[in-house]
């Protein structure tokens, strides 16, 4: 039972990233915001991740996996995605609202997750597999075209953003699975991740405004979104995911979306046209039928969880 509630903690706290965003101070950019919130969530990541890898390793009779030149690229290859996601993401909440633009990213992430697998291994996915990827795209595609009711239609960059985002996810599910299949502890490659994200981010930071955390709003968003959401969330999603399935995790982490879209309706009174309603309805039946379709099946189904 613990587990489960730490992977929805998890959930909850991640869905409430773009409403953090929108409620901050005025004059920031996708790219500042994204790149404070990496490196200190990133750092606060690493440090706890490394600390409970660490524990582990003492108690662990597994010998430790060689870091040869594969993880090595691999662990950094997911920092960097973690990187790149945050502008994405925070540029297609900007352009589409949070509501419409969480569930973009979060549809999209499984099923370029599995489409990534599938140029990899090869593998032809299930039948169950591809029917549930029909109906996300066609959920997303819905949501582009109806976008809020006040704009008559998704802004195409926020979409192209939002896609992006959960592209960049595709990347991390996939390399974090080789690792872990390899036998490199999950808080090592969580850990890794961290460390990554907040050393790309740190380059950019002589490059973007952050007059803005100075301010009081400025820098409550700032640890939320870093403590809160990157370095708590993921320390509570590595922990939980070890002792569930991964379909049980899959439908837990639908409480993201229905958090950032219950956030957006009531908090930030964003308006959603009947076409975007539909979207959402049919994304989520798609979303649902690849968390039941991996009780069924055992083709690989890379999870990963949107920040």
């Amino acid at each position: 039972m613990l587990h489960v509630l730490a992977v929805l903690a998890a959930a909850v706290l991640f869905g409430t990233t773009g409403t953090s965003q929108a409620l901050g101070p005025e004059g920031t950019t996708p790219l500042a915001v994204g790149v404070a919130r990496m490196v200190v969530g990133g750092s606060a990541l690493a440090v706890i991740a490394f600390l409970l890898a660490a524990r582990h390793m003492r108690t662990s009779t597994v010998p430790r996996p060689r870091l040869t030149t594969s993880p090595v690229l691999l662990m950094a290859a997911t920092g960097v995605a973690l990187a790149v996601y945050q502008p994405l993401f925070f540029l297609g909440t900007e352009r589409n609202g949070v509501a419409v633009s969480t569930v973009i990213a979060l549809g999209s992430a499984p099923v370029l997750a599995g489409l990534l697998e599938w140029a990899l291994t090869r593998r032809l996915p299930s039948p169950i597999w591809m029917s549930a990827t029909a109906l996300a795209t066609v959920g997303v595609v819905l949501l582009g075209v109806g976008g809020g009711a006040e704009s008559g239609g998704a802004d195409p960059v926020g979409v192209l953003g939002a896609i992006g985002a959960g592209a960049s996810f595709a990347i991390i599910a996939n390399a974090q699975r080789r690792l872990l299949d390899s036998g490199w502890d999950a808080f090592t490659v969580v850990g890794a991740m961290g460390v990554g994200a907040a050393l790309v981010s740190a380059v950019a930071l002589p490059f973007v405004d952050l007059a803005w955390v100075f301010e009081p709003s400025g820098l409550v968003m700032t640890l939320w979104l870093g403590l809160a959401t990157i370095a708590v969330a993921y320390t509570l999603f590595t922990w939980g995911l070890q002792g569930l399935t991964a379909a049980t995790a899959a439908t837990l982490t639908l409480g993201e979306p229905l958090t950032a879209a219950l956030l957006g309706v009531t908090v930030l009174g964003e308006q959603l046209s009947p076409l975007t309603i539909g979207g959402l309805i049919v994304l989520g039946a798609g979303l649902a039928a690849l968390a039941w379709g991996s009780r069924r099946s055992r083709d690989p189904q890379p999870y990963a969880v949107e920040g």
